[in-house]
């Protein structure tokens, strides 16, 4: 018998994101084990539904089905009926949707991806239809949310009632373990991974022509969590000493836009007048994944300066394409680059040791190549799909063998 799992997330492709890249790369490992996989898309903010709604848009609640390569994608959408309604209302109506996706395909495992917006539905449900859950936190669930004393109770509710609960590093768990000390018998922790990439085959971007000098990078949704503060601060220092262009492959998140326009005109790395030459920053834009991954062969050092950062996808595409890289040592990023020997590691939010260690990488082209090269070969041995499929098949297996004997007991 084929069995059902149903994994609930806030974004899958064509959304852009790193959760939604993992839960589609996840989705393809659980098909090729055999299982027949749901996937349950909705979000837990709610700006357009209450712009619809201030705007007297109302709408009935709606599920969109389709086929993605072998998975059954499932998009939910509260209903809009009152310009007075609450969180309450559309988190109430979400999972009435899922309760009946169960009720319709009868769902054998539920897997959440984020657990302060999917895990607290995802878990309820699990729990009042005697399912097995696993939640996965993924980064920012544990390292922001759980400040918000209207969300702490509920997360910790969640990890207390999960079957199993995945990070992406030892340090996330380490926080939940010591925020949930009965997690420690039912969790685990391991690495994403990527499929290898034909750079070669990419079509050349389109801001090319901008980029001159060396070429300091970073991609991604640039937030707080980014330090790129630190990084526009290393490059003021750098601009005056080196031909350098800072390239930000992606676009401020849009709840911070003013603070980061303001970071950046203080920086003094875009250039206001006339000259272009003077330009030293170039910022694409939101851009389509293989966009941005094109970007990639053109920089010479990828800077991921985060204060905090689960297992960003973005690090091992810029392991994959050779980069030199400088990042800081947290979570998964600490737990991943040995300093010295694949990257060069500068403590977080230090724009002065961010400087010295790019200023160092642009003087010698030759370590640089030789830490693009150990951090590709690390990335391929120790960073490869097939690692991590077996990690979810033991957890996969464990859980579900765990609630058959469970439910043959009672």
């Amino acid at each position: 018998m084929t069995l059902k799992v149903c994994l609930t997330t806030l974004e899958f492709p064509p959304d852009v994101g790193g959760v939604g890249e993992s839960v589609f790369r996840i989705s393809q490992m659980l098909t090729a084990l055999g299982f027949e996989v749901h996937v349950a898309v909705f979000r837990a903010v709610f700006r357009a539904e209450k712009a619809d709604a201030e705007a007297g848009i109302f709408r009935r609640a709606s599920c969109q089905t389709a086929m993605v390569n072998g998975v059954t994608v499932h998009r939910l959408k509260p209903a809009v009926r009152s310009s007075l309604a609450k969180e309450q209302d559309y988190l109430c109506d979400l999972y009435d949707q899922l309760a009946a996706l169960h009720d319709q395909y009868g769902f054998d495992l539920l897997h959440a991806f984020f657990i302060n917006e999917m895990g607290f539905l995802t878990t309820l449900l699990a729990q009042e239809r005697h399912l097995p859950v696993i939640n996965s936190i993924r980064g920012a669930d544990l390292q922001k949310h759980l400040f918000s004393p209207q969300q702490l109770s509920q997360i910790s509710w969640t990890l207390a009632n999960s079957d199993w609960v995945t990070f992406v590093s030892q340090d996330l768990m380490h926080r939940a373990r010591v925020l949930v000390p009965s997690i420690r018998t039912k969790s685990s922790a391991f690495w994403n991974s990527i499929t290898p990439i034909d750079f070669e085959g990419l079509p050349q971007p389109p801001l090319v022509s901008q980029l001159r000098g060396t070429v300091i990078g970073s991609s991604g949704n640039f937030r707080d969590k980014k330090g790129l503060e630190y990084l526009l601060d290393a490059c003021r220092t750098l601009k005056d000493q080196s031909d350098i262009t800072l390239l930000l492959v992606g676009d401020f998140v849009e709840k911070e836009r003013v603070y980061w326009e303001q970071e950046v005109a203080a920086s003094g790395l875009a250039d206001s007048g006339t000259d272009c030459c003077a330009n030293r920053l170039v910022i694409t834009g939101k851009v389509s994944r293989t966009e941005a991954l094109s970007y990639l062969p053109y920089i010479d050092i990828f800077a991921i300066p985060s204060i905090h950062d689960g297992c960003p996808n973005t690090l091992l595409e810029a392991m994959l394409a050779a980069r030199a890289i400088v990042g800081t040592p947290v979570d998964a990023i600490g737990e991943i680059l040995d300093h010295e020997a694949d990257a060069l590691l500068v403590p977080p939010a230090s724009g002065k040791a961010l400087a010295d260690a790019l200023n160092r990488l642009i003087d010698q082209p030759d370590l640089r190549q030789q830490l693009g090269l150990a951090a590709r070969q690390k990335v391929l041995q120790q960073l490869s799909p097939s690692k991590e499929q077996q990690n979810w098949q033991k957890v996969y297996q464990m859980v579900l063998s765990r609630s058959q004997l469970a439910t043959a007991a009672t």
